[in-house]
């Protein structure tokens, strides 16, 4: 049986584009943004995110996902900017993307704001959620978590009625006998990040899972290499996998990272899915692969 292959990578943080940041912008929570971004842009640089989208390009996945953080200050012009570099990928249809706390950082809430981005949010052409997308032998949950929220805070939040449609869409048998994945940009397991950092309503997310299950969620935020697990039904476990920043520079969280996640069916029944990381080395050789491990035997382990 052939391999599904499906890369992840996770907030970006393109450079702002000339006139992302403005005098308006002064009285909102952009301004918070733009002066830690002149520390940021020192860390998340174009050039690594280049060469990991050219390492990414290389290996041919047959579906991309990005979990969030394409821009800085959720500005318009940032928004905009941002789906010509989505553009510059390839097809639409070959990426998923979740947006991230940044994308949403200030102005009106609601999911309509990414309506630029609605071919690469699922197949509606619509920029609600969750939105699913079948993909080979995958269906790709993908939530939005990002919501604007106040100074020093970057929560994330589902709300009652995006978790209310995930119940019902993993509960839909046109969707059984496929491998699972749900997309977000806040990680949903304790300790990844920290109070000020998290989503709100994970407690909420969390109960659909162990309730409904899935084969594995897929996160950014952290700007870390993660590993967790959550309850699924019947004692089963659902592993959840988060990458450092794909623009990342070596520092303090890790360096840019993407994950190639290799899924292929059972003769039996089920998957078996493997994790190839590559990224940039710590020992200064470049950018290549960091390791590889079956999905399973370590998400046992940290069950």
């Amino acid at each position: 049986m052939s391999i599904y292959r499906i890369a992840h990578l996770s907030d970006p943080h393109l450079p702002p584009p000339p006139g992302a940041f403005g005098w308006k912008d002064v009285f909102t929570k952009r301004l918070l943004s733009r002066i830690a971004w002149r520390k940021k842009r020192k860390v998340h640089r174009p050039e690594v995110l280049a060469a990991l989208v050219a390492d990414l390009k290389a290996a041919a996945p047959d579906h991309v996902v990005i979990s969030g953080d394409l821009t800085n200050f959720a500005s318009p012009t940032e928004i905009s900017a941002a789906r010509k570099w989505l553009e510059s990928l390839g097809e639409p249809t070959n990426f998923t993307v979740s947006p991230g706390n940044h994308d949403a950082l200030a102005g009106k809430g609601g999911h309509e704001r990414f309506a630029v981005w609605a071919p690469w949010l699922g197949d509606t052409g619509e920029s609600h959620f969750p939105q699913v997308r079948v993909r080979g032998p995958v269906a790709i949950f993908n939530l939005c978590s990002a919501v604007p929220t106040a100074p020093h805070l970057a929560t994330g939040r589902l709300g009652a009625e995006q978790l209310g449609k995930l119940d019902a869409a993993l509960a839909d048998p046109a969707y059984a006998g496929l491998f699972r994945l749900v997309v977000l940009h806040h990680p949903p397991h304790e300790g990844a990040v920290s109070k000020r950092k998290s989503l709100d309503d994970r407690h909420a997310l969390r109960e659909v899972l162990q309730r409904r299950g899935a084969d594995l969620v897929l996160h950014g935020h952290a700007h870390e290499a993660l590993l967790g697990a959550l309850s699924g039904p019947d004692g089963a476990t659902i592993p959840v996998l988060g990458v450092p920043s794909a623009s990342a520079r070596p520092n303090r969280h890790g360096p840019a990272r993407w994950n190639a996640i290799e899924i292929e069916p059972r003769a039996t029944g089920g998957f078996d899915a493997r994790i190839v990381a590559r990224g940039i080395e710590t020992d200064g050789g470049g950018l290549g692969e960091l390791g590889r491990f079956s999905l399973s035997d370590a998400a046992a382990q940290r069950g």
